[in-house]
């Protein structure tokens, strides 16, 4: 198997996608519909809202309800993960910029 065909490589391809994650952490807690989802996250413009949920339900991580399949409940861990590590982190990181 080639490196770049490694199934971590799309696990790192999903959590790197900033929107990707908050759009899976901001649906832990149900279903939302679009403009809820949108309110709750802040930030995001309805286009970038959109096309995070198409890729994520090509993902098989999300349905078209736009609530967490099992499968995208498993993010959650990693999610909260790389959230845990950032606050502890982040500063010593941010240095460097």
């Amino acid at each position: 198997m080639l490196i770049a065909d490694c199934p971590a490589r799309l696990a790192f391809d999903i959590v790197s996608n900033t929107w990707n994650a908050v759009v899976i952490w901001a649906l832990k807690d149900g279903p939302l519909r679009h403009s809820e989802l949108r309110r709750r996250i802040g930030g995001i413009s309805a286009k970038v809202l959109t096309e995070t949920l198409r890729r994520l339900t090509d993902y098989g991580l999300v349905r078209p309800a736009y609530e967490l399949t099992a499968l995208g409940r498993t993010m959650l861990g990693p999610i909260e993960a790389m959230g845990k590590w950032a606050h502890e982190h982040g500063p010593d990181v941010s240095v460097v910029r």
